[in-house]
């Protein structure tokens, strides 16, 4: 009777544990900083238009006057951490060889009202592309870090861009989330799934995978997963030394520098 008791108590505990996981997993997946970033130099504020009628507010960067305008834009679709600020840097790089460059932030990131999920992710990357193809032209490039690497993967299954350029991609979510939960059955609990790895094997589009050697977020065979199964023709990156949380943005503009 008391081991029956003890073994009722255990199922009891990790049914609450599950339970609390299920009702609170974006909390352990989405880490936006909300507080809305002052205006970074160069930046025009823009306001984009999901489907389901939140106005998140981007920034856009323009090449600078005397500079050769490339007639392409970039998409920038960040990880799951921080704000448009803390790319500002590299939209401000990549403008200056010639691109036009949109800064995304998320629902519920930079002072943008809603709550991140993947199909909420998938409404904002829909509304920024079409914002740059009304506003900058049609040729695309989606340029997506860790987080962002599957929102840019999964954008471009509904609407191929020119140029795919992934930096930390995850096969999947939860392969993701098991190297950091590996108690939990991580692949039944999740409701966002993020499958970037099945959605690779069906875009035909150039792409690119960067990743860094010493990444301890995303392992690095997981990016290298990823570029193995691209359907199109793919360059890989290794950023020695690199971990996931450094700064690529030298990397990606060399990746990107205009060659004429």
């Amino acid at each position: 009777m008391v081991r029956l008791r003890v073994a009722l108590v255990v199922l009891l505990v990790l049914a609450l544990i599950l339970a609390a996981v299920w009702l609170l997993q974006r909390r352990l997946i989405y880490f936006p900083d909300r507080s809305a970033p002052p205006l970074a130099a160069g930046a025009e504020a823009v306001t984009l238009r999901p489907s389901d009628g939140l106005e998140l507010g981007a920034w856009l960067f323009r090449p600078p006057s005397r500079t050769p305008d490339r007639r392409t834009a970039v998409l920038v679709a960040p990880g799951n951490a921080g704000n448009r600020l803390g790319r500002a840097p590299l939209a401000t790089a990549l403008a200056a060889q010639g691109y036009t460059v949109l800064l995304l932030d998320y629902r519920g990131y930079g002072g943008n009202p809603g709550r991140p999920s993947e199909a909420g992710l998938a409404r904002d990357a829909d509304a920024a592309r079409a914002y740059l193809v009304e506003h900058a032209g049609p040729r695309l490039i989606y340029f997506g870090e860790s987080l962002g690497a599957a929102v840019a993967t999964g954008l471009a299954t509904r609407h191929p861009p020119d140029t795919l350029v992934l930096r930390s991609p995850f096969t999947d979510l939860a392969a993701a989330g098991r190297e950091h939960y590996p108690f939990l059955p991580v692949r039944w609990l999740l409701r966002d799934r993020f499958p970037v790895r099945d959605q690779i094997r069906t875009i035909t589009v150039p792409t690119f995978v960067l990743y860094g050697t010493a990444d301890a977020v995303v392992p690095p065979e997981q990016s290298r997963l990823v570029a193995g199964d691209a359907a199109g023709p793919v360059r890989v990156v290794a950023v020695e030394g690199a971990g996931h949380n450094d700064d690529y943005s030298r990397p990606v503009v060399e990746l990107l520098r205009p060659s004429s």
